[in-house]
């Protein structure tokens, strides 16, 4: 207990003090060891990147994994870690609070709910229901005996529902319900940006690689709190992947192998 105490403190610092802050998400137990050696002060989950590890597309992954997955992350740095819930592998708001606080006993600080049905036709919750399951989780987490900061995040923008004045709201109204931290991923210009961290008084985590050309300091100036990349050091890693695979089977070039990273620095990063 005392560990979580000190990493739930340590999160929650990290959203007081001045200035924006990175968290990278790790998706597998080397990538997390690697990310702390190289400093991160705290880290968080992908749900793409978890489940495309697995064979799966975003979202096919079982709450059951989900658990081990953190469970996994959370032991294996001491750093703070944040969990990607995704929509809390339910509809309804009390299953969601049970879901959430099943996840937090793997040994997590934090975690976001998300207001994306997982259904294409009908992708948003409705707005009061959205509501109800942000309040659901943060009545659940905040009982919890160690700082635990929930997220909530709403989809609209990275889901085709490009309705600004409508996210805002959404945001607001999950602030107003408990959450901690409020995410609108898929916002893609500072200008967007800066109306959302004028508009809401929570911390603003922002998805960095949407936000084209924008560098973190950018995105500092413009009031952001954390900065986070979601699946795209997963897909980074496996964007090299494909490069060397289709290389290696078609025409069988080797020249990929130079200025690989030597086996000597990663296992360095991993100790």
């Amino acid at each position: 207990m005392n560990d979580l105490v000190t990493k739930g403190q340590a999160f929650h610092a990290l959203h007081q003090r001045p200035g924006a802050f990175v968290i990278p998400n790790p998706w597998d137990i080397g990538s997390a060891r690697m990310l702390h050696a190289l400093g991160f002060e705290a880290l968080a989950t992908t749900s793409a990147g978890f489940a495309h590890a697995h064979g799966c597309r975003d979202g096919g992954v079982t709450l059951a994994q989900k658990i081990a997955h953190c469970t996994a992350l959370a032991a294996a740095t001491p750093l703070p870690l944040s969990a990607d819930l995704e929509n809390g592998f339910a509809d309804e708001p009390k299953s969601v609070a049970r879901n959430i606080l099943a996840v937090a006993a793997s040994g997590i600080v934090g975690a976001s709910i998300e207001d994306y049905t997982g259904d294409a036709t009908r992708p948003i919750y409705d707005f009061t229901l959205a509501v109800e399951r942000i309040q659901a989780a943060a009545e659940a987490v905040h009982g919890l005996p160690y700082p635990f900061l929930l997220t909530a995040r709403a989809e609209n923008l990275l889901r085709g529902v490009h309705d600004l004045d409508d996210t805002i709201a959404r945001l607001l109204a999950y602030s107003a319900a408990g959450a901690d931290v409020l995410f609108a991923p898929g916002l893609a210009n500072l200008e967007d940006v800066r109306a959302v961290v004028a508009a809401v008084n929570r911390p603003l985590n922002v998805l960095a690689p949407m936000v084209k050309g924008a560098t973190v300091a950018q995105l500092a100036d413009a009031g952001v709190k954390r900065v986070s990349v979601g699946g795209a050091l997963a897909r980074a890693a496996t964007t090299a992947f494909l490069h060397a695979a289709r290389a290696l089977r078609e025409p069988g070039q080797l020249d990929w192998t130079t200025g690989l990273a030597s086996l000597s620095e990663v296992e360095s990063l991993l100790a």
